[in-house]
C-alpha cells in the first residue's frame, strides 16, 4: 500500500523530468523512502522476502475479491536507496487491478526516465526481482 504522503507513479515520474542531475533524483529516491510506512516485523518473514536483491527486501501483497482482483501491496527494505526503490514500485502498482499489473512493465519507464541506467547492477537486479515478484502474483490473480 502506499502512504498518503507517498506521491503516484506519474507525481514521481513528473519529478524526475524536473530533477536533472542524478544526485537530486538519488536524494529524491531515498526521501520517497523515508515516506514509506515500515512494515511490521512480522511481516518480515521468508515468504515475504524477495530473492534476488542485494539488500533485504520485503513485499506483502493483498488481494481483494473478484474476478480481476485489486491488489495493494506492503514493502520494505534495510537499506535507504532500495526502500526509495520499494517506494516507486509500489506507487506504480499498488491498488491497480491484477490484469493492468500483469501488463505493465515499470521497467521500461525506469528505464525512459534513467534510474535503471544510474543504479548499481546490483540494485536494477533487485529492482527486476520486485517487479517480476509482482507482476507474477498478479498473472496468478488475473482472469484468463
Amino acid at each position: 500500500m502506499t502512504s498518503p504522503s507517498t506521491p503516484g507513479i506519474d507525481q514521481i515520474i513528473d519529478d524526475f523530468a524536473y530533477l536533472e542531475e542524478w544526485e537530486d533524483r538519488y536524494r529524491y529516491v531515498i526521501e520517497l523512502g523515508k515516506a514509506l510506512p515500515e512494515l511490521a516485523d512480522e511481516k518480515k518473514t521468508a515468504e515475504n522476502k524477495v530473492n534476488g536483491c542485494a539488500s533485504q527486501v520485503w513485499l506483502v501483497s493483498h488481494r481483494e475479491n473478484g474476478e480481476d482482483p485489486v491488489l495493494t501491496f506492503e514493502g520494505d527494505s534495510d537499506a535507504h536507496i532500495v526502500r526509495g526503490l520499494v517506494a516507486i514500485v509500489l506507487a506504480a502498482y499498488s491498488g491497480k487491478h491484477a490484469s493492468q499489473i500483469a501488463t505493465y512493465d515499470v521497467i521500461d519507464t525506469f528505464n525512459r526516465i534513467g534510474l535503471v541506467e544510474n543504479l548499481s547492477s546490483q540494485r536494477a537486479n533487485g529492482l527486476r526481482s520486485m517487479v517480476k515478484r509482482i507482476r507474477d502474483e498478479a498473472r496468478l490473480s488475473a482472469p484468463a
